[in-house]
């Protein structure tokens, strides 16, 4: 039997052959009937198990902790601590290996991957698992460094240079830009970019261009990076900034080089940029059309990469911003445009959106304006619109189509203002989709002059934002989902991970972030907020961005599937379908999840409701 180990379950799949065959070496069968105790709190334990059959409850008093199936392997933090803190129960027959302390510390000696895995939080795994040698293979190359792409040579003039002389420049260094340093007006030294399109401007200018100095045209600011930032994150800034080139400056100021989005995107060989271009390119509906249908293409491919979700969402926000505004100036007339402000909600307004779902948006009018007199039917084009780009109308019409999401600066602040005084029926659900509000088109000071009014109207009563909390209890408590891991209970097997573990982690976070009057929309940066203000542990602030970026990633994964498969996108996952490490990473996400809601229940009073 032990020659059947399996070792293509996590931990043990980082092996190499020699350690392997160590542990076919130190490793026996072990059989306990249903019922038996295998470990039992305060002993000392001399073995690791992995579970060949059945199924083992690790349980703390009356408190069910997690349920142990084939291939998961227990108690790997009792052998490292020497004492046992929880009982393991035979859920029912179980026949498992037993390997003894001596190989498992050898083996995490020799291998630290292997002991990261079996002993390290969620974070610490998430992390080695991105180290190991079979995914370096697939991991994205947004993970290089900012320096190890092609930097052209930074060509410096002075502001007093004229046109003349930096277009002799341009011809004999082949460049297209040159920094121009010794602007007194621009602060962090003075420094400017002129470029070939700035070129074309000076022409336009009318005046001789041996008159014309370079300082008068240069663009600044300057947009920065370091060159140990991630290409990933100079590809989402250049995607924000509407920018095509980012100066490389060195921790002491100096000037290392000139990234270039051509250079950039070469490097990464991915379909971002081809798609931004599509989209500021394209002169009608039907080229837009094409250029969202790119976007779902785009997104498998990173993530088949290895990218990052977090970067991978914010590209997403970008790219969708973008083609919304791109949309809505289509529909919409000019003087509309500029006197309103349209904004996204949900996941889409947090930056998490990865798959198209729903539409969620609204439109703030300014005050005093006068809409056009067929602002309904506009509305109602631009949502017929996005959903023939595949993003469908929202089941609870949470859209500009509908005229309750609408609404000048006041109307809309005073909207709010009820949501949040008044707490009844849905008004706390529609606050709660409202406080992710984030602009993509027109003023963005409409929408930012109602949410600080919202903010101003935050109080400290705690029945009030107990109630607005209180929707983390709705899909049950995480504990419950470990028999559905393993098909124990009467539901189906399939595991939603919106409910079990994302809408949690997102609106408790949101409801802290909302009683300390947190302005930022994502949820990693409430985390990070809220932990720069001592409302949360800095480690479990990690955990939860961790948890969330895992659950999101698990669900991004299952969707790919079905869309390859030709199914519906539904956001659950088979557990038959997941690895053991998948399904162990699975298991500590929602473990996470649970103790993030026990402090909700204790901070915010929810079980006094």
């Amino acid at each position: 039997m032990p020659n059947a180990f399996n070792f293509a379950a996590s931990p043990f799949d980082c092996l190499s052959p020699d350690e392997q065959r160590l542990v076919r070496a130190s490793v026996d069968i072990a059989y306990f009937p249903a019922g038996a105790v295998v470990l039992d709190v305060g002993v000392a334990p001399t073995h690791l198990f992995v579970i060949i059959k059945g199924y083992v409850t690790q349980t703390e008093g009356d408190e069910v902790l997690a349920t142990y199936g084939p291939d998961d392997c227990f108690d790997g933090c009792g052998l490292m601590t020497g004492r046992v803190g929880s009982r393991f129960v035979a859920a029912e027959e179980v026949v498992a290996y037993q390997l003894a302390r001596e190989a498992v510390n050898e083996l995490i000696a020799r291998n630290t991957t292997f002991g990261a895995l079996l002993f390290s939080d969620l974070g610490q795994k998430l992390s080695a698992l991105a180290q190991r040698a079979d995914q370096h293979e697939r991991q994205s190359l947004t993970m290089a460094r900012v320096d190890q792409a092609f930097l052209r040579p930074a060509q410096m003039v002075d502001a007093g240079t004229d046109i003349v002389s930096v277009a002799r420049l341009f011809q004999a260094q082949r460049t297209t830009s040159v920094l121009v340093t010794g602007l007194n007006d621009v602060p962090g030294g003075g420094l400017g970019i002129f470029t070939n399109t700035s070129l074309q401007r000076a022409i336009l200018d009318g005046r001789p261009l041996d008159q014309l100095t370079v300082g008068e045209l240069a663009s600044s600011p300057v947009v920065t990076m370091r060159p140990s930032d991630l290409l990933g994150d100079a590809m989402a800034l250049m995607l924000q900034r509407r920018v095509h080139r980012l100066v490389v400056v060195q921790d002491d100021g100096q000037v290392r080089g000139i990234l270039e989005a051509l250079d950039l995107f070469s490097f990464l060989a991915n379909h971002s940029h081809l798609i931004t271009v599509q989209i500021e390119q394209a002169q009608d509906l039907p080229a837009l059309a094409q250029a969202a249908a790119q976007i779902t293409r785009l997104i498998a491919a990173l993530y088949r990469g290895g990218t990052r979700i977090g970067l991978m969402a914010r590209l997403v926000q970008q790219l969708n911003a973008r083609l919304f505004e791109r949309a809505w100036a289509m529909v919409a007339p000019a003087d509309l445009v500029a006197h309103s402000c349209l904004f996204v909600m949900g996941s889409e307004g947090r930056g998490e959106q990865l798959l198209k779902t729903d539409q969620d948006n609204g439109l703030v009018l300014r005050d005093g304006y006068t809409a056009p007199p067929d602002l309904d039917a506009i509305c109602q084009r631009f949502s017929e619109v996005l959903a023939s780009f595949g993003y469908p109308e929202c089941p609870g019409l949470i859209m500009v189509s509908n005229p309750d999401w609408r609404g000048t600066v006041s109307s809309f602040s005073q909207r709010v203002r009820q949501w949040l005084l008044q707490p009844e029926g849905d008004s706390l659900m529609q606050l709660a989709i409202f406080l992710d509000a984030h602009a993509v088109a027109g003023d963005a000071a409409l929408l930012a002059t109602v949410r600080e009014r919202v903010m101003a109207l935050v109080t400290d009563n705690d029945a009030t934002l107990a109630r607005f909390a209180a929707a983390i209890e709705n899909f049950g408590d995480p504990a419950g989902w470990w028999s559905r891991l393993f098909g124990l209970g009467d539901e189906g097997n399939a595991i939603s991970l919106k409910k079990a573990g994302i809408f949690p982690i997102v609106h408790g976070v949101r409801s802290l972030a909302l009683a300390r009057r947190v302005a930022a929309t994502g949820t990693a940066e409430r985390i990070a907020a809220l932990v720069q203000d001592g409302v949360l542990d800095a480690a479990l602030g990690d955990e939860l961005v961790q948890s969330l970026h895992f659950l999101m990633g698990l669900r991004l994964q299952a969707g790919l599937a079905e869309i390859d498969t030709g199914r519906v996108v539904t956001g659950t996952v088979d557990p038959e379908r997941l690895s053991s490490l998948e399904r162990d990473l699975l298991k500590e996400a929602l473990a996470v999840v649970k103790r993030f809601k026990v402090l909700l229940r204790q901070r915010l009073k929810l079980d006094a409701l």
